[in-house]
């Protein structure tokens, strides 16, 4: 059995990982998702948000589990996982990347996006004009997210969304083949996804040198329409 560590990507919080979370549970690992920092039930202000907080927050949930985990990171999340192996890559047994952004060193997620064919969440931005924070038009949350979650899983994530902090967005990741590159990367591809299209997807992983690519006809929220179906590839990959 393996110590799985789930991260969730922007706007969301530990909350999407619940059904997969009971289904790797079942199957007997031992599963922990936590909120990054402003996001779910954390209190942080979003504007006071770095990619740094970010890495510390995983940083405290991997010294907490004890032995090396399996990290996964959702969208968003995959910048934040990959700061956190090039600063704990002992502590991390391998690295998978959901529907995620995967960099290259000197790459933040905006110059990922820049490499988008199909930008579709950028457009969608509502830019604060208080604070350095985005959220999304309200009508194209589910149709960039959800489309195929049930009604009930696209009103209660659209209501938990919170406010997503600009500057983690912005980074450039500073990354060494003798720390992030010495970890095993398998990409997890959602065939349906609205947000980070297909094309993108390819473009990351095909050129970011992962060990493995694995595929779930999915929207960008497999954790929420297909739980059962994304834990059986985790698992697999235990």
């Amino acid at each position: 059995m393996a110590a799985f560590l789930l991260i969730h990507g922007a706007w969301h919080g530990a909350w999407c990982w619940d059904k997969t979370a009971a289904a790797l549970r079942a199957g007997g690992h031992d599963v922990t998702a936590i909120d990054l920092p402003s996001h779910g039930d954390d209190p942080t202000p979003a504007a006071e948000v770095t990619l740094d907080s970010y890495v510390e927050r995983i940083g405290e949930a991997l010294a907490a589990i004890g032995g090396p985990a399996i990290v996964v990171g959702h969208s968003m999340g995959g910048i934040a996982i990959t700061a956190a192996a090039e600063a704990f890559p002992d502590r991390i047994a391998k690295l998978v990347y959901l529907t995620a952004f995967l960099p290259r060193n000197g790459e933040s997620l905006l110059a990922l996006e820049g490499r988008n064919p199909k930008p579709a969440v950028p457009p969608a931005l509502v830019i604060s004009e208080t604070e350095p924070t985005a959220t999304l038009q309200d009508d194209l949350i589910v149709p960039l997210f959800f489309h195929d979650c049930t009604p009930q899983d696209q009103q209660m994530a659209t209501a938990r969304l919170t406010p997503q902090s600009l500057a983690p967005m912005s980074t450039e990741l500073v990354l060494t083949p003798e720390r992030f590159g010495s970890i095993q990367r398998i990409y997890i591809e959602g065939t349906d996804d609205r947000a980070i299209s297909l094309e993108l997807q390819r473009d990351m992983h095909g050129t970011s040198g992962v060990h493995a690519v694995l595929s779930l006809d999915a929207s960008h929220s497999p954790f929420l329409s297909m739980p059962e179906a994304l834990a059986d590839q985790l698992a697999s990959l235990a």
